[in-house]
Order: structure tokens, then sequence, then C-alpha cells
């Protein structure tokens, strides 16, 4: 089969990493791809916003099945392109994506079908959202309603930090029409925990558990980033937990979907913060999440292509998962600056040292080619990925080979996986 694969970041080169190891996979198309894609599939530069193109692109070169990885394809509809010209597509529609694409959206719908999430307010304008948050008490969040990166989320200490954020998303449109409503929610104290899983709008078939680090800085400080580095599986996530987050949240969305007249088809992703070993929901995401999909898939040791075809067909019923009893860690290396301005075309060393070392993979996430010459063109650069026989190992490993790795102003977190070394004892 020909496989279509829209994005250019660590997730997709992720993805066409996995399914190139499929033996119903006969060639790989990457919508625009990276350096590191480059290697193991045909990349197309194009304008993902253009989905009239991409299924015209997919149609020409003869794609069996396309998968869509960053969540702005999906909330513009290319799904429902795809599927009105009789293109397989894996992915939610456009009516589904709203699920990631509203916040509001989301957090109506989970207060409707009685979803444990932090409680929240609606606004429009500046006064009325202050004025809440007068009377609500801090700290406090102030969200983007929509897509933002995973950087539209501002935790906010006091009133004049809550002013300067509903500002800065309201006024100022730091995040484009994203920020034309906002969202002001309770702040939960816990440990956030990222769980994804396949689902057809039926069945909902759970990938392995997995924990991201969002802030730039270690300990969690600073501002949200798309993430700085991921490991799985995440100790937080118990049997129990694992349960209620199957029974509370991942269920009853998709059945809250169908109610509404939705069917919810391809990856359902729940960020989560789980407190006194009750989970709740913070965000619904609409696709694999990035850096999560770097661990998860090197854990996987089924072929992911039946599953794309059994969501697609809506047969995932007869579908089991098995995982490794490995674990991984993905330690994000960013460009200086990031998340706020920074350089691109800063020269890349130490990656064929790191491609000597067993059970390590170096995803590419913003790098290009200029001819031998690998350049950094992003904030978040690569995503240096170790497999270890548990998760110290792992860590250690990832580091090492990280250590390895230069360019201008490279800046990476020392502490990807702490949380899950203590929680098993192994810090």
């Amino acid at each position: 089969m020909k496989i279509m694969i829209i994005g250019g970041g660590g997730r997709e080169h992720a993805l066409a990493w996995k399914l190139k190891k499929s033996p119903l996979v006969s060639h790989i198309i990457c919508v625009p791809g990276n350096a590191g894609i480059e290697e193991i599939a045909e990349c197309v530069p194009w304008d993902l916003s253009d989905c009239e193109g991409l299924s015209d692109l997919a149609k020409q070169n003869g794609v069996d099945i396309t998968i869509v990885g960053p969540e702005a394809p999906l909330s513009l509809g290319i799904v429902d392109t795809f599927n009105s010209k009789g293109l397989k597509i894996f992915g939610p529609s456009k009516d589904a994506a709203i699920l990631e694409s509203s916040k509001s959206f989301a957090k109506e719908l989970m207060k409707e079908s009685g979803i444990p999430t932090p409680d929240f307010a609606v606004f429009t304008d500046c006064g009325s959202a202050l004025e809440y948050a007068k009377n609500r008490g801090f700290p406090i969040v102030v969200k983007a309603d929509g897509i933002a990166a995973g950087k539209g989320v501002i935790i906010c200490q006091n009133l004049r930090d809550t002013q300067r954020a509903v500002q800065k998303i309201i006024i100022e449109k730091a995040f484009g029409a994203a920020g034309n409503k906002i969202i002001l929610e309770d702040l939960l104290t816990g440990e956030e925990a990222s769980f994804l899983a396949f689902t057809d709008g039926k069945t909902v078939l759970p990938m392995a558990s997995s924990q991201d680090h969002k802030s730039i800085r270690e300990q969690d400080q600073g501002p949200n980033t798309g993430g700085m580095g991921a490991y799985s599986p995440a100790p937080v996530i118990t049997p129990e937990i694992h349960k209620k987050i199957m029974d509370k949240i991942m269920l009853p969305v998709v059945r809250g979907m169908t109610k509404r007249g939705i069917t919810y088809k391809g990856v359902l992703y729940a960020g989560l913060m789980i407190k006194d070993n009750e989970p709740f929901v913070l965000e619904f995401n609409c696709r694999f999440g990035d850096p999560e999909t770097q661990p998860i898939l090197l854990r996987m040791e089924d072929d992911l292509m039946p599953v794309i075809q059994a969501v697609i067909k809506v047969k995932l019923s007869g579908v089991k998962l098995s995982w490794s009893n490995n674990a991984a860690v993905c330690v994000v290396a960013v460009s200086s600056g990031y998340p706020d301005v920074y350089e691109k075309g800063k020269e890349i060393s130490g990656l064929k040292e790191v491609s000597k070392i067993k059970g390590v993979t170096v995803f590419h996430s913003g790098t290009r080619k200029e001819g031998r010459k690998v350049l950094t063109n992003g904030g978040r650069v690569l995503g240096v990925t170790a497999l270890g026989s548990d998760l110290r190992q792992a860590v250690d490993k990832a580091y090492k080979a990280i250590d390895l790795i230069q360019f201008e102003g490279i800046y990476f977190r020392r502490d990807i996986a702490q949380k899950g070394l203590r929680r098993l004892g192994l810090f």
C-alpha cells in the first residue's frame, strides 16, 4: 500500500518510522516532512491548509490511506474533503475535531457527560473574565479556546497575572483567532499524564500510558511549549486508574459525541491530571500526541497499519495491542529562544555518532537538509528517544545520546521522566 502522512514533526517521523516496518506498506509520502523523514520516505512540500490540493495529491499519487498528524488540517476539515472524493483517510472529521479546536465545546460536553474536569467559565470580554477571577480566587488557569500549538494555557497566581493573560489572548491576539473566546478554569494540583487511544466511534482501544513535559524549564517551570519530552509507561497510571480513565472519560466522551450525532474516528488523546487517585481531564486532543507518540511507538510490538485500517473500516473490536515491557524516553532538543523567538539554520552535528547507539532513535522535528548538512528549521528540533529494560536505563541512554548532539543554542531539559523514576524508586 501507498501511505501519505500529513505533517513534518517528530510525531510524523515516528509514524513514518513505524509504518516503514509494516509488510503492508510499500511506499510512504510525507507532506512536507523533514530531514529525518527524508531518509525513509518521499517528502513533498505543500501548504497543509490546502485540503483540496492535498486530496488531489493523494489521488494523483495513488495513495491508499492518508494519515493526518497535526491538529490544524483536521480542524479545517481535511477528513471531510478526502471522504467526499472517496479517499481513505485516518483522523476525525471537522465536526469531531471540534473536541480540540474548541475547548469550550469540550468542557460543555464533559459537563453534559459527567466527565471529571475542573470547574470553568467561558468569556469573550476582559471585564467579565476578570470579575469572575476576582470572585473565584487564585491561582486560576486562563486558556485560549482554539488551537494554540500547546501554548495557549497560562497559570495565573493573582489578579495582575490574570489581567495580563486575558489581555494577551483577547486584546493582543497572541494566539490569533484561537483567543476570540477564553476559558477560566480552576487550577488542579496533582500529576499530569497523557492517555491516548484508537477509536472507530464504537470501540475504544487504549495505547500505552505516557507522561509529557510541557513547561520549557526543569521542575515544570516557565511557559508551556508543544512538549519538551515524554516517557512510557507512566507509573502514575496504575491499573486501577487506567480502568477509571476508560470508564469515566474515554468511553463517555465517545458516547457523548455519538449522542450529539458525531461519530469520532481516529486517535483520542486525553491530557489528564491525577489527583488523589482520581483522573480529571485538562484537555482533549484529536490526534497522536507529540512527543508522546515517539516513546509509545517504540514500545508498540504490533504492526500499526492493521490498526489504522480497522479504525477506518469500523472494525476495531477485533484488534488487540501488545506492548514491550521495556520503557521508552524521549528528550526534546529545542532552539534557543523557544517557545518565543528563535533562529533557524544552525548546523546540527553528532547525529551519526548517536545512530550507533543501540536502542536509540532520533526523531526529527524542525530540521531541513542543505546539501549534506542537517540544519535546524523550527523551535523543537529533535526528539532523542531511547528504549531501556527499565525507566532508569532508558533515561540514561537518552541523555548519553543527546549529549553527543550539538547545534548553536541547543537546549533541553535534564529532568525528563524524574517523576516516574521517583515513583519507581529509581531516582
